[in-house]
C-alpha cells in the first residue's frame, strides 16, 4: 500500500532526482527545502519515510533528525549522505535514523531502501 514519503534536501536538483525515482512506487511524495521546513512538514503530514539530508543551511540533517524524533519516537528516517559522511551516518543511526543512501543517487538502491523501510 503506497504511503507517504517526506523528501528534505536544500538541492532542488537532489530533491528531483529522488522524485524521478520514487515516482513509479505510487507514494505521495512531499518536499522541504530545509531542516526547518522539514521538522514542519512532518508534523504537518506526518510521513510514512523521511529521506534526510545530512549537509543544509540553517537546521542541518542531524538537528532535524533529533527534532523529528522527538517530535515522533517512532519516526522512520533514512539519511543522504555524500560519501565520506561515515561518521555523521553513525551518529545519525544512534539518533534514531533507520537507514542511509550514499550519494549520487544509485535508483535500484534508492528503491529497495525505501521499500525496506516503508
Amino acid at each position: 500500500m503506497p504511503g507517504k514519503i517526506l523528501i528534505i534536501d536544500d538541492a532542488a536538483f537532489m530533491r528531483m532526482m529522488l522524485k524521478k525515482i520514487l515516482a513509479s512506487t505510487g507514494n505521495e511524495l512531499v518536499e522541504a527545502v530545509d531542516g526547518s521546513d522539514g521538522v514542519s512538514k512532518y508534523k504537518e503530514h506526518k510521513p510514512n519515510l523521511v529521506l534526510l539530508d545530512i549537509v543544509m543551511p540553517n537546521v542541518d540533517g542531524i538537528e532535524c533528525l533529533k527534532q523529528i524524533i522527538t517530535f515522533d519516537k517512532n519516526a522512520r528516517v533514512v539519511m543522504c549522505s555524500s560519501i565520506g559522511q561515515q561518521t555523521v551516518v553513525n551518529d545519525a543511526i544512534k539518533i534514531g535514523a533507520r537507514d542511509f543512501i550514499i550519494k549520487p543517487f544509485d535508483a535500484a538502491k534508492v528503491l529497495e531502501v525505501v521499500s525496506k523501510n516503508l
